[in-house]
């Protein structure tokens, strides 16, 4: 008799966690998001192919994402998965910028990290093979302050210097201790971000680029003092720096 009742305990303890982890289940099922849906040809074989850009929010912040992924229904009856990093923000375009006449999938996550830094990726997926292919690498910067309020960046792949005038934010930075009768107290370099954007632009030759923006900050990320804006063209199977454009605080 006891033998039997320990069987029959058994017996609803395994399908008491059976339905508990199916619960869980379909609420983690529940839990993800659909940021986007794309449909186009990415292989090649001239037939649509359904792209998705999906995420999984954390437990009670719906504004960021702990997982995000790139799904593809191909025509090969097959389902493929791009695991991207986590981030507060996800978007995804479908262009051809390796120029091999099918379109690759570019996407960019906003990292949520302070500054606003992305993370960006990109693929192929011609002959239904996933394939990462290179993107560019942020500008090479070096920076420093200078006396008599004053900050001075240098772009390794030009050799170009740039000079700024702070001096509007003068009682700031003596209040902050940088800065004493005009001369710097020791030195410091300011915040070179990596990419703040990144991303796919039509040009009137009909040529598609990728724009990029590093932002560069003082001792804080509301000391915004320039943004460079970089051109990069695909060629001879790499990408190729093209222009640099630096703008002040007050031309962006």
């Amino acid at each position: 008799m006891k033998k039997e009742l320990l069987l029959v305990g058994i017996v609803f303890f395994l399908m008491s966690v059976t339905a508990i982890t199916g619960v869980h289940a379909f609420e983690e099922r529940d839990k993800i998001v659909t940021i986007s849906k794309h449909e186009s040809d990415v292989t090649g074989d001239g037939i649509t192919e359904s792209i998705e850009l999906k995420g999984v929010p954390y437990e009670g912040n719906d504004d960021y994402l702990k997982e995000i992924y790139i799904d593809i229904s191909s025509t090969d009856e097959k389902q493929y998965t791009m695991p991207l990093e986590s981030g507060s923000k996800a978007s995804l375009k479908l262009v051809d910028l390796n120029q091999d006449g099918v379109k690759d999938i570019f996407a960019n996550v906003l990292t949520g990290e302070s500054g606003g830094i992305t993370q960006n990726y990109l693929y192929t997926f011609k002959d239904f093979i996933s394939k990462k292919l290179a993107i560019p690498d942020p500008l090479e910067i070096e920076s420093t302050y200078e006396d008599g309020y004053k900050a001075k960046i240098t772009i390794g792949q030009t050799g170009k210097t740039y000079l700024f005038d702070l001096k509007d934010r003068k009682k700031y930075y003596k209040k902050l201790g940088l800065y004493y009768k005009g001369k710097l107290n020791e030195p410091m370099e300011l915040t070179v971000n990596s990419f703040n954007s990144l991303k796919p632009v039509k040009i009137s030759t009909g040529e598609i680029i990728l724009k990029g923006v590093q932002k560069i900050n003082g001792i804080a990320n509301a000391d915004h003092i320039a943004l460079v804006e970089t051109i990069w063209k695909y060629g001879n199977g790499k990408w190729n720096f093209s222009t640099v454009n630096v703008k002040t605080n007050k031309e962006s």
